[in-house]
């Protein structure tokens, strides 16, 4: 059985990998659909207010580079989100307005409000198990190659003392439970938009590599030390995963979730 160490490690890794495919089908999901409408925009908002305040909570903290390497690459990913919306948005605006300026925008008007939409496709059962199977053994494929890739070179790290570090500590700990307040109330706006929306435009494999990422996310750290300590410092990080598990979890099975992938 892996150590402590290298048990949270591979977890961490498998985490890492999990986020890079969780967001690439909603990313792909836009430029299919060209549009970025079946997110809520203040979602993703609060949800990069979110991942900055844990990139710079876990960087004063010195926290594990898996955790580090999480929420730059969640940060990133947010901004091609973001961009995704509004070019969208503007494009379709373009074309409408040179449809009006030509006269035509009765004639294009139905295709402008249905461009870049597609007719649902239906999946079966028995595939969309084995496509999700499929991309949970590749995670955790990726995640292991990593961790084995990069295990001589990790080193460990000391814990923040409060006694020790005083006004740090207390920054660490309000930017760690900022974040998991955020990434909490971020998913509201999308809960309220999902109904309007029937969840039109989103990918279900955000939401399911989410919960799982998350998961491992938060037993990477649990992983490394169940020292009392160990768990208050890392505190917000770990209930900002926890927590948005139970929300993904409930819109992940939203009713009416199309099922693709």
């Amino acid at each position: 059985m892996l150590a402590g160490d290298n048990l949270s490690s591979v977890l961490g890794w498998i985490s890492i990998a999990c986020w890079i495919v969780v967001y690439s089908p909603q990313i792909y999901e836009n430029y299919t659909l060209q549009s970025g409408e079946g997110l809520s925009v203040l979602f993703v908002i609060i949800w990069l207010l979110g991942d900055l305040t844990n990139l710079a909570g876990a960087l004063l903290a010195g926290l594990l580079p898996t955790v580090i390497l999480l929420a730059l690459y969640y940060t990133t990913c947010d901004f091609i989100l973001l961009c995704q919306i509004y070019y969208y948005r503007c494009k379709k605006n373009r074309l409408a307005a040179h449809a009006a300026a030509a006269g035509e925008l009765e004639e294009r008007a139905p295709l402008l409000e249905n461009e870049g939409s597609h007719a649902e496709e239906i999946v079966p059962a028995r595939t969309l198990v084995i496509r999700y199977v499929s991309a949970l053994a590749f995670v955790v494929a990726v995640g292991v190659a990593a961790w084995w890739i990069t295990k001589e070179h990790e080193q460990e790290r000391d814990l923040v003392n409060p006694a020790e570090s005083g006004k740090l500590w207390w920054t660490i700990q309000l930017l760690g439970w900022s974040s998991a307040t955020l990434f909490l109330g971020a998913r509201i706006p999308q809960i309220l938009k999902n109904f309007k929306t029937r969840c039109e435009g989103l990918s279900p494999a955000l939401f399911f590599f989410a919960i799982f990422g998350n998961t491992t996310y938060a037993l990477s750290i649990c992983a490394k030390s169940m020292d009392k300590a160990y768990l208050i410092k890392n505190g917000g990080w770990l209930a900002g995963s926890l927590l948005t598990v139970f929300l993904d979890i409930f819109v992940s099975t939203f009713p009416s979730f199309r099922h693709s992938f």
